[in-house]
């Protein structure tokens, strides 16, 4: 699984940015594998190394129903021959939604568990309870997200050959943030935006994995919680795969955008600034969303 060594930085504009005087750049990670696509592919890399020179022959991870993490290990197990086992938080619902049929098609064994139950996934009777039918694992947290992970994600702006202040993403777990604070050059900074509400937590967790301060989080772009959306984030999503020619997910990178565009259009960002947005693919998640808000007459093109 080598890492790709070239990801286009797609120029976007409009009159806003342009009434503001930005320079504004989305990483298209979301190119790098159509099922393993943007941070997942980074995240993954070096575990799949570390399962494979530990000769463990099972991929074992946790996620939500709609879990792009989900969806990836599946894929990765199927294309590097690997088993693997999805926990999933909540009760069994038939039939599945796209994205846990997409990983038993690729051959994932899911075990559901209560929501009450998950909460403490980390801990030992989680583990007596849970995990001992599944033998020779190599676990992988959810959302993907460990020291390995991190060393993945510091690898993103590696080939980014253009001068930049500002760097933006969606924080899930916090994995992909870290790995993108610990590459910066001394005058740039990262700007965060949480997918889900009271994230207050993940400065803490970021803080575990990283090695200066040049980062921020803006807390108010979640849209009521993790995979909640309302008829302006659909409506912005739509607008910018119309203008821009770029599919937007509605759970990570459309929220961060919206945010994005909000904070340009307030002053947040100096005149003369570039900022480089990462798009962290998620993609498969937009059937599993559009059959959820079909009832609300919401769709996403």
């Amino acid at each position: 699984m080598n890492s790709p060594l070239k990801v286009p930085l797609q120029k976007v504009t409009d009159s806003l940015i342009q009434e503001k005087g930005l320079d504004v750049f989305i990483k298209r990670e979301d190119l790098i594998h159509d099922r393993i696509s943007g941070n997942k592919w980074r995240k993954l890399h070096y575990n799949l190394q570390e399962a494979t020179a530990k000769k463990h022959p099972n991929l074992l991870t946790f996620g939500g129903a709609y879990s792009n993490h989900i969806a990836a290990t599946a894929a990765a197990g199927k294309q590097f021959g690997f088993q693997t086992i999805g926990i999933i938080r909540g009760e069994a619902v038939q039939p599945l939604n796209s994205t846990l049929q997409y990983a038993v098609d690729c051959g994932m064994q899911l075990r559901y568990v209560s929501r009450e139950d998950y909460r403490d996934k980390t801990t030992k009777s989680f583990a007596e309870k849970y995990l001992l039918d599944f033998s020779d694992c190599y676990l992988i947290p959810e959302g993907g997200t460990n020291s390995l992970a991190v060393k993945g994600c510091e690898e993103i702006l590696s080939d980014v050959e253009i001068d930049f202040d500002f760097v933006c993403c969606a924080v899930g777990t916090g994995g992909t943030i870290s790995g993108l604070i610990n590459s910066l050059k001394p005058h740039q900074s990262v700007l965060g935006f949480p997918s889900l509400k009271s994230a207050d937590f993940l400065t803490e967790e970021i803080a575990k994995y990283v090695s200066n301060s040049q980062w921020t989080l803006n807390l108010d772009y979640h849209f009521g919680g993790y995979a909640k959306v309302n008829k302006a984030l659909i409506d912005f999503i739509n607008n910018f795969k119309t203008t821009h020619h770029i599919p937007l997910d509605p759970v990570y990178t459309g929220k961060m955008l919206f945010g994005l565009w909000d904070l340009i259009e307030k002053d947040y960002f100096r005149s003369g600034s570039t900022i480089i947005a990462i798009h962290t693919g998620g993609l498969q998640g937009i059937e599993g969303m559009n059959q959820r808000i079909k009832n609300k007459g919401l769709q996403i093109l």
